[in-house]
């Protein structure tokens, strides 16, 4: 899941880094690219509490949703990429029916794209989990 970030600075020497979509989680860092990298921990180290605790992961909102609330004037904008899977709780088995056409496409998907998707199971996740979050007000 990538996390939307902004960056700030006074100086241009060292950086502060608000992760807007996951309240109370900041970082810092003495340039931009360590920055970004300690605000990945910093989200990862939010995450598990936040599944220790039995809450949702919040989902992010595009970067234009940030920068139109007026919060972050002067920020940089990037990203913090993390697999969340880890905090989704341990897998259940289910039965779902899929036209076998369907099933097809998707195994012929997950084959082709292993760096995507691991495997069928995965890949549902994923885009289940994808299109809740475009759903996401």
């Amino acid at each position: 899941m990538r996390f939307p970030v902004a960056l700030h600075t006074d100086d241009g020497k060292s950086f502060g880094v608000t992760v807007p979509d996951i309240p109370g989680c900041y970082s810092a860092g003495s340039s931009e690219d360590e920055a970004l990298d300690n605000a990945r921990e910093a989200v990862l180290g939010h995450l598990e509490l936040l599944a220790e605790s039995g809450e949702a992961i919040p989902s992010p909102l595009p970067i234009s949703r940030h920068r139109s609330s007026g919060l972050y004037p002067d920020a940089i904008w990037g990203f913090v990429e993390v697999d969340i899977s880890p905090f989704l709780g341990r897998a259940e088995k289910i039965n779902i029916t899929v036209p076998s056409l369907v099933l097809r496409q998707i195994d012929n998907y997950v084959q082709c794209h292993p760096e995507e998707a691991r495997s069928r199971s995965a890949f549902l996740t994923e885009a289940a989990l994808a299109r809740m979050q475009r759903e996401q007000p």
